[in-house]
């Protein structure tokens, strides 16, 4: 029988697993609601009968439960913090085990359901349709419907969505199963995922929606207004990036691979969801400067999709594997490793200023953090990403590429449709490496240290990069340290998009910030007052306010307003939060229902708000 491993679950999974995921569900956009049914199908994982049944819930309305189709005895016990409020179901037969059970659950979300945002027509771009889309994890499946939901956990799902406007969902479309509106609720979708996946990557999404090609299996699906940036954004990399990712780990596994650009109340870069990632708007910047975010979520259908950590405490098994992958895929695309090293770069100075913010609580700038009693979303940061790529990278140098070319394809294969803690991670490597064709890396394997990698806080060894890509990012920057330096807009016309931003991220480390004056020179020489690419305007805004550049902190509350993607719009609060209090307060009053739930309580605890009255 499996143990239960995951703190963040209060559901009984030692005894039942669940293999299969029906549901049915209305999506009600007049009271924000979805309605319906769910069937789960679990079976049963000891020997002797097992009578009762715990599933995960968190706010949700049920109101009926039945057992192999009849009517069951069942009770939603007291809220226990961030898990939710446990769902006790009585099985008066038992089960032995390898017995199925199938539970049906009628059900409606609440207001207070964490995983959906309901967009008014008013809130998309063209205004004509409401917009309603699901971000599941961490621990926010429980708000749709009662689950097990762990990443330990996985099950294959049918979607069966009524909606009166175009849905998708985290499945392969079944077109020919769609059947038509009904009780004036809206068209039926169908989709299937046969592929078993976790309750976090459960998706759906419906409003006014279009799609377009752009690869040989995939499609960009947004709002008609965007499909045509939408798709000349993407069309040109889509297949290179798959490509590259197959000849790294083996053919990709799910069908189809498609990504949706969802308005810009999206609280990410993007969301792996299975078939249809769900990409923020930011990408789209005109200049195919910021798509990396695709490379990073197509390296999640093999890292965190397929291989999954069994809990949020490990959570670096799917982030740290995917930046590494993603930086893989980079590189090979540009046929250059300098960009592997330029983007990982890039990465180290994100987790500096993770650790620098955990830096009045150090337990969560580990690789492994306990994740008992607290919400898993509190400990989000890029630590999980940087410090767990850093781990893998080291890895990979140890043994060296190509030895490690070898082993990534084996532990894909050993753990797909599994999930892993890292421990087993640490014996599937060793286990590899102790093959007698690798004995002579017998004293390196020795060097590691697991226990430090895991378990240290604060920021790993630091490779030595290759600094090609970054060199004239830093000389420029070194130029800024001088108070008279007059800029020219031909000082970063031969930079990429990245490279500004790492030259901006230089100036914004300088011990002693630019003064004003100079601050609004920069902006304006290098085009950074008008570009539409928000990881440029975002960094600037650093640099500027850095500077007490009132002149910005308009700019800064005006952005606020439009993007709701946490990497921006949490650290400019933060920022704007030390020049301009009262500005940074009004924004987030005035833009709060705007962000995604998830955003909105993370900027509250970060400006001081929570618990004090809107």
């Amino acid at each position: 029988m499996a143990r239960v491993r995951d703190p963040n679950t209060l559901s009984n999974y030692d005894a039942w697993r669940t293999r299969h995921t029906i549901t049915n569900l209305d999506v009600d956009f007049a009271a924000k609601r979805l309605r319906g049914s769910v069937i789960l199908e679990l079976e049963s994982q000891t020997d002797r009968a097992s009578k009762e049944i715990v599933l995960d819930s968190s706010y949700v309305d049920v109101s009926a439960i039945k057992v192999n189709s009849t009517p069951s005895a069942w009770e939603i016990k007291p809220r226990a913090g961030p898990n939710g409020s446990p769902v006790h179901i009585a099985v008066p037969d038992g089960a032995a085990k390898g017995e199925v059970v199938k539970l049906e659950i009628e059900l409606a979300t609440t207001e207070q359901c964490t995983a959906l945002q309901w967009l008014t027509p008013e809130q998309t771009s063209n205004k004509k349709a409401p917009f309603l889309f699901s971000q599941c994890q961490a621990i926010h499946a429980r708000s749709i419907f009662p689950c097990q939901d762990t990443p330990d956990v996985k099950s294959t799902y049918e979607f069966n969505i009524r909606s009166p406007h175009v849905v998708v969902a985290s499945g392969v479309p079944v077109p020919e199963a769609t059947g038509g509106d009904v009780d004036g609720k809206g068209k039926l979708y169908k989709f299937e995922q046969k592929v078993p996946i976790p309750s976090y990557l459960f998706a759906l999404a419906s409003g006014d929606i279009a799609s377009a090609r752009i690869g040989r299996c995939s499609h960009v699906a947004t709002g008609p207004n965007e499909l045509k940036a939408s798709q000349w954004e993407l069309e040109a990399d889509m297949d290179k990036f798959l490509d590259a990712a197959e000849k790294i780990v083996f053919p990709y596994q799910w069908g189809e691979y498609n990504v949706l650009v969802l308005p810009p109340s999206f609280p990410y870069g993007g969301m792996e969801n299975p078939i249809f990632t769900f990409a923020t708007p930011t990408i789209i910047s005109g200049d195919r400067q910021n798509i990396d975010v695709i490379a990073h979520e197509l390296a999640h259908s093999w890292s965190g999709n397929l291989v999954t950590s069994c809990s949020w405490e490990h959570f670096w098994l799917n982030e740290g594997w995917t930046v590494y992958l993603e930086r893989r895929i980079v590189a090979a695309i540009h046929k250059n490793d300098a960009y592997f090293d330029f983007s990982a770069m890039i990465g180290w100075k994100h987790l500096e200023e993770s650790i620098e913010q955990f830096s009045k609580d150090p337990e969560y700038t580990k690789l492994c953090i306990s994740h008992k009693g607290i919400d898993p979303d509190d400990a989000f940061s890029s630590v999980p990403y940087e410090k767990g790529f850093h781990f893998i990278y080291y890895l990979d140098r140890l043994v060296g590429r190509e030895n490690f070319d070898k082993f990534i394809p084996h532990y894909f294969r050993k753990w797909q449709n599994k999930s892993l803690d890292s421990y087993e991670f640490k014996e599937t490597f060793l286990d590899f490496f102790g093959a007698p064709e690798y004995a002579g890396l017998r004293d390196k394997l020795a060097e590691i240290d697991w226990e430090g990698r895991f378990f240290n806080t604060g920021l790993p060894p630091k490779p030595e990069f290759n600094t090609s890509l970054v060199d004239v990012c830093f000389q420029l920057a070194d130029k800024w340290k001088q108070k008279d330096y007059l800029p020219s807009p031909s000082d970063t016309a031969s930079f990429s998009g990245n490279q500004v931003l790492v030259f901006l991220n230089a100036v914004q480390d300088f011990e002693e910030p630019l003064t004003t004056a100079q601050s609004q020179a920069l902006g304006q020489a290098y085009g950074l007052t008008e570009t539409k690419n928000v990881e440029l305007k975002a960094a600037y805004y650093q640099v500027a306010m850095k500077a007490q550049d009132s002149s910005v902190y308009p700019g800064v509350a005006e952005l606020l307003g439009q993007v709701g993607r946490m990497k921006f719009v949490r650290p400019l609060f933060r920022s704007l939060d030390k020049v301009a209090h009262d500005l940074a307060v009004e924004t987030f009053q005035k833009n709060r229902d705007f962000y995604h739930p998830i955003c909105r309580q993370l900027v509250e605890k970060d400006l001081g708000l929570v618990g004090k009255s809107a």
